[in-house]
Parts: structure tokens; C-alpha cells; sequence
């Protein structure tokens, strides 16, 4: 793009920033939280590493990406491009295939999308890999997908699941449990899918007191996620526009 293009862009995003967290301050004054309670997730995937670097400069400091090479190679150019390794946190919140995962963890500092033991100890195996060769330094903080409604095409772990998945998860050597994640069912009530969410979440933490985090609600929805404790809204659309046409 040329300059004028650039500026454009720049600008396009500044204004659709700034109206999606007009929209969390009044969620959460709506629903009587503290605004500084939730993050604001930027979703970033199918968009190209300018678009990161303006949301940086703009006060983002966490994203969100679902595919892998896409996001390595875009991480490595925002890093090269702004010089910033460590003041950003990058969240895996789509599906993750087993075959990616050694790739992922070297980017990541939060997967998202936690749904099987299987998954859980191919993540603990290649973290332990990465800290043993200069990779990463810590673990990896982990959110487990629920299935609120037990389409496997979507992912997910089944709600009578989720505590063994959890004390799973707490007890493995390279991993962190931070919390859960859902996406509500198609044409779902988003307020009786996050309520739903929100019982679930709170049998998690009598176990796990440090699973605070609630990944949940888009753009569609975030002002139902946060009435029901979101703590984290991930969103694109709202922010960078509609995605471009981008084949798998």
C-alpha cells in the first residue's frame, strides 16, 4: 500500500479500536464491573503484521491468532519490524492440530483451546522440549475449550468432563491452568450460553483457585460474556473489518 493507503488504514483501525472499548466501558459499567477486569483480545489472524503494529501502537498489548504458519512468520516480522519481544502476549485461541503444536508453543503464551488429555500432554511434552532448549522460559498458561453444546466439529471438552481435564492439566509439569473458554452455540440465547459458562467456571476455581480467567465473547456478544464474568473478549471484526479471503 502507498502512503495515503497506509494512513487510511491506520486510522480506520484507530476509530473501530476505539469504538469496541467504548463498548467494554459501557458493558462493564452496565453490568457494575471495574473495565480494568477484562482484556481486550484483539484477533488478529488472516491480518498482516502492520495491522499488529498499529494496535501496538495504539496500546494493545495482546493478541490473538488460530493459524499456524501464519502466525510464527507474522510474529517474527512484527518483532523484527518494532523490536518488541517481551512486553506482548500472544493467545492461541483456535482449534490446534497435535502436528502444530511444537511450533505453537514457541510463540505462545496462552492456548486457548485445551480440550483433550491427549492435547494437553503433546503441549506439556513440547513445552518441556522448548524450556530445555532455550525457546521458552516458563510454562505454557492453558484455558480449557468447553463444549457447550457437544459439536465435536467445534471443539471442546463436554462440561461433565472439564474437572478431570482440569486436575489434568494443574498437575502437569510444563503447563499452567489459567481458566476456560467457550464460544456459545449456533443461534444460541449468548446470556443463557455464558451463565451456563460462568457455573462452570466457578466449580473450576474451588479447585483452582488461579483459573480466574473467562475467555469469552466476540464481537456479536461481548456485552452478554461480560455480564456473566468475561474477563477476556476476544475480537476481530469490530477492530480490523471483515477477514480477507484467505484459502486454508
Amino acid at each position: 500500500m502507498g502512503r495515503r493507503d497506509d494512513t487510511a488504514r491506520r486510522n480506520d483501525i484507530a476509530s473501530a479500536l476505539a469504538a469496541v472499548r467504548t463498548r467494554l466501558d459501557a458493558a462493564c459499567r452496565d453490568a457494575g464491573r471495574d473495565p480494568a477486569e477484562v482484556v481486550l483480545l484483539p484477533v488478529t489472524k488472516f491480518f498482516p503484521a502492520s495491522d499488529v503494529r498499529t494496535l501496538y501502537d495504539l496500546g494493545c498489548r495482546e493478541f490473538g491468532e488460530s493459524r499456524e504458519p501464519e502466525a510464527s512468520t507474522k510474529i517474527a516480522e512484527f518483532r523484527a519490524d518494532s523490536g518488541v519481544v517481551d512486553v506482548v502476549r500472544w493467545h492461541m485461541i483456535g482449534r490446534l492440530q497435535r502436528n502444530k503444536v511444537r511450533s505453537v508453543v514457541r510463540w505462545a503464551d496462552t492456548v486457548h483451546s485445551v480440550d483433550s488429555v491427549r492435547l494437553a500432554d503433546t503441549l506439556d511434552a513440547a513445552v518441556g522440549v522448548a524450556r530445555d532448549d532455550g525457546t521458552r522460559s516458563g510454562p505454557l498458561e492453558v484455558l480449557l475449550q468447553v463444549s457447550l453444546d457437544t459439536d465435536p466439529a467445534r471443539g471442546g471438552v463436554a462440561v461433565e468432563e472439564v474437572d478431570a481435564l482440569a486436575a489434568h492439566v494443574a498437575a502437569s509439569p510444563n503447563l499452567a491452568l489459567r481458566g476456560l473458554m467457550s464460544v456459545p452455540p449456533v443461534d444460541s440465547d449468548p446470556d443463557q450460553a455464558f451463565a451456563w459458562l460462568a457455573v462452570v467456571h466457578a466449580g473450576v476455581l474451588r479447585d483452582h483457585p488461579a483459573a480466574t480467567v473467562l475467555s469469552a465473547g466476540m464481537t456479536g456478544d461481548l456485552e452478554a460474556a461480560i455480564r456473566h464474568g468475561s474477563t477476556c473478549v476476544r475480537v476481530g471484526t469490530a477492530i480490523l473489518g471483515q477477514r480477507p479471503i484467505i484459502s486454508a
